[in-house]
């Protein structure tokens, strides 16, 4: 699946403040519940919850939190790059600065498993890190993730 069918523009967010783990999952609620149009409580709670059954911080500065959603029939991304890298209790204990998050419908999750996949391998490529890291704008950081070449 191209990545460009989860994340759109205005759900791509370059030099974001964030001070905690908990503000950067409740900024991506809210970026996410904009673009569903839906309340961003539910949309929070499930990536919370999602992190205490074990942190979605993978490690070399970045994390992919995601959750199911239940009153939306198609999936969505967000991508944040923290201005401030955070406390995110990665498993290598390195403050995370990139975070993607993926929002799948429940009954759509195997078919999304192969984007969490795609996601990781792209972010594991220390040069689309590395650009994602110098990206300057909104625009930039969208472009570097979905280039499909």
């Amino acid at each position: 699946m191209q990545l460009s069918n989860v994340l759109s523009l205005d759900c791509t967010k370059s030099a974001v403040p964030c001070s905690s783990k908990k503000r950067a999952l409740e900024l991506i609620s809210e970026i996410a519940a904009a673009h569903l149009d839906q309340n961003p409580q539910p949309l929070f709670e499930c990536m919370l919850n999602r992190e205490k059954m074990g942190t979605t911080g993978i490690g070399n500065g970045i994390a992919i939190p995601h959750g199911r959603i239940s009153n939306s029939d198609q999936a969505i991304a967000v991508l944040i790059q923290c201005q401030e890298a955070i406390d995110f209790d990665a498993i290598d204990n390195q403050p995370v600065d990139l975070l993607f998050a993926l929002f799948v419908p429940e009954e759509q999750c195997k078919e999304h498993l192969k984007t969490l996949a795609s996601m990781a391998e792209k972010l594991g490529n220390k040069q689309v890190c590395k650009q994602l890291r110098h990206a300057t704008s909104d625009q930039e950081l969208y472009h570097i993730l979905t280039d499909e070449s």
